[in-house]
């Protein structure tokens, strides 16, 4: 005689019916997950709300240290990278699931209620529904932040270099020096006849490097543009 091969779910199903009401189960399932997505809307709702906290109750010993930043280090990277570090309620887009999940896991963790977050990124996540790579962190006290999430796009692996120009005024001029040389020196030698050649480079570099000016004081004034230095914190402009 054959043997019947063992059904694993007829098992479960077995078990289930010596082991408990299938209704009453049902209702503590529902109830478990109505709660799980109440305290996730209420989440939501902590991110996309203005909150001037600045310190959480973590449990310090809990917390990943690679994961703590101080203030100052969070302000050089938005400066080199033409970052916003700004509160959370201003991202234009809904925030992943994953982002939820973690900040949930973390209030389980350490017992407490996170607020007051804030969100490093370009200033166009704050401006359009864009995901360039956002970083969600949370106070933690004393100018320190803990880093929650990251995700979207990675930025661009020359941007560093690219927005060096906009970093400070100092920056911008030595920018427009290079370039005022580098087109002086494009020149062909009888531009202007049979001036002196060095004669000729520097009245070349001064006329294009006031050039240049002009037209950078133009892009910076139409565009309202400002400086790294002066944005990373502002939600105005820039």
């Amino acid at each position: 005689m054959l043997l019947k091969p063992t059904d694993i779910r007829e098992k479960l199903i077995l078990k289930r019916q010596k082991t408990g009401i299938i209704s009453e189960q049902l209702a503590s399932v529902e109830k478990i997950l109505a709660e799980n997505e109440a305290k996730r809307s209420a989440i939501r709702k902590k991110l996309s709300s203005k909150n001037q906290n600045t310190e959480n109750a973590f449990v310090f010993d809990l917390l990943e240290t690679e994961n703590i930043f101080h203030i100052d280090q969070i302000k050089a990277i938005c400066i080199d990278y033409r970052l916003r570090f700004l509160d959370s309620h201003l991202y234009k887009v809904p925030f992943p699931e994953e982002v939820i999940t973690k900040i949930s896991h973390l209030e389980k963790r350490h017992h407490t209620t996170l607020s007051g977050f804030k969100l490093m990124a370009p200033s166009k996540v704050f401006q359009l529904k864009k995901y360039n790579d956002p970083i969600l962190f949370a106070p933690i006290g004393n100018d320190y932040y803990y880093l929650i999430h990251k995700w979207g796009n990675d930025l661009h692996p020359l941007r560093k270099w690219l927005v060096l120009p906009f970093r400070n005024l100092g920056w911008l001029l030595l920018t427009l020096v290079l370039i005022s040389v580098l087109c002086s020196m494009a020149l062909p030698g009888n531009f202007y006849g049979k001036a002196e050649p060095t004669t000729f480079r520097l009245v070349s570099f001064l006329f294009l490097f006031k050039y240049w000016c002009a037209i950078a004081i133009y892009f910076f004034v139409s565009k309202g543009k400002n400086f790294n230095v002066n944005i990373w914190n502002s939600n105005f402009g820039g």
